[in-house]
């Protein structure tokens, strides 16, 4: 009687693990199809830049700028790259609408920057941070990050975590639309969910 007990039982969780991931694994699919609208620009990958061809690139024509602070070990950014950032609305209303820059938050080389050169602080229990990271993200360096910076520099919002492609799509429209002259984060999100 005990043997048939234990098969019926094994028998009941590996269907029950199957059906699982099964239904994980459909979950994700359908997370990272894509959504088309009609107002795509361009669809496909984002166009990242380094922060230097971003402030160049702003020099000669005054757009919004869009950081993702990363690091190689951070498992959620891994997650927003093959997800949220590879939905091709994400990524042609970033590529639209800011200049996106990829930055490690990790990253060894010195970065000069209105006449101050950042450089990387080793420290922590990771090894350390780039200093324009620490500054930008206002000290708080959890990762994945984001920075909304208007085409003079001025910081318009830090916004941690990860966010699947309709919450990010939102973040994006606070941003580029400019609901920020008016009312908050909080206030906007509310309002349209």
């Amino acid at each position: 009687m005990k043997k048939i007990l234990f098969i019926i039982s094994l028998f009941t969780i590996a269907g029950l693990a199957l059906a699982c991931s099964t239904q994980d694994a459909k979950v994700v699919e359908d997370s990272a199809k894509p959504t088309l609208t009609a107002t795509k620009v361009h669809s496909g990958p984002i166009r990242w830049m380094t922060w230097n061809e971003a402030i160049k690139a702003n020099e000669k024509e005054k757009k919004k700028i869009f950081i993702d602070f990363y690091t190689n070990w951070c498992g959620w950014c891994k997650k927003m790259d093959n997800t949220t950032f590879a939905n091709s609305e994400v990524a042609a209303y970033i590529n639209e609408n800011f200049y996106p820059v990829k930055f490690n938050a990790e990253q060894k080389q010195d970065i000069e920057f209105q006449g101050t050169v950042f450089k990387f602080r080793p420290g922590g229990r990771r090894g350390g941070v780039h200093m324009l990271a620490a500054e930008l993200l206002n000290g708080r360096l959890g990762y994945p990050s984001y920075v909304y910076l208007t085409p003079e520099y001025e910081r318009i919002l830090i916004s941690p975590g990860y966010k699947p492609a309709n919450d990010m799509l939102r973040e994006l429209k606070f941003v580029a639309e400019e609901h920020y002259t008016h009312m908050t984060w909080d206030a906007y999100r509310r309002k349209s969910e």
